[in-house]
């Protein structure tokens, strides 16, 4: 398969009560094709973040939103374009970022968080150099990473997002 020319074409979520921000790379063909972030019928991350968060599995899009907003939690991607075989981070060519400001300045964001080592790296080459702001490296949820990082591995690692969003 050789690598397309793909284009970020979902919206960000956040407001101005969003208290830290998750980042993943670009959404894989899957999330494209729903039309919201992390999928993949396989993805981890709503499972994760729905027993950190001591909630229902959200199922629809809307859902996960309403999630993501009731915990005060933004999320977008680093990249807003890049070449990219399938959903294969590792195949990524000509990466060009979002402007992740565009969320900083309108929010509360504590702490930005990188899901997956591809998103961590190219935040740091492409974003930090713009905001200023380090961000926290969480495992991929990605199924291809399950050999790397049981359910309950990723649950544990998660859990440091709680301590972002306590109420001051």
């Amino acid at each position: 398969m050789a690598a397309q020319k793909v284009y970020h074409e979902l919206e960000p979520v956040y407001d101005g009560n969003s208290r830290i921000l998750v980042l993943g790379t670009m959404p894989s063909p899957k999330s494209r094709a729903y039309g919201f972030y992390y999928s993949h019928p396989q993805n981890r991350l709503w499972k994760v973040l729905a027993e950190i968060l001591r909630e229902p599995v959200p199922e629809t899009a809307e859902d996960k939103e309403r999630l993501l907003r009731r915990h005060k939690i933004a999320m977008w991607d680093v990249l807003k374009s890049c070449s990219i075989q399938g959903a294969d981070d590792s195949t990524i060519l000509d990466p060009e970022p979002n402007d992740i400001r565009l969320v900083l300045s309108a929010s509360e964001i504590g702490a930005v968080f990188t899901t997956g080592r591809k998103a961590t790296e190219l935040y740091a080459k492409l974003c930090y150099p713009d905001t200023g702001r380090s961000s926290i490296y969480l495992p991929s949820t990605s199924p291809a990473n399950c050999r790397n990082f049981t359910y309950e591995s990723l649950v544990e690692a998660y859990r440091i997002i709680l301590d972002y969003l306590a109420v001051d």
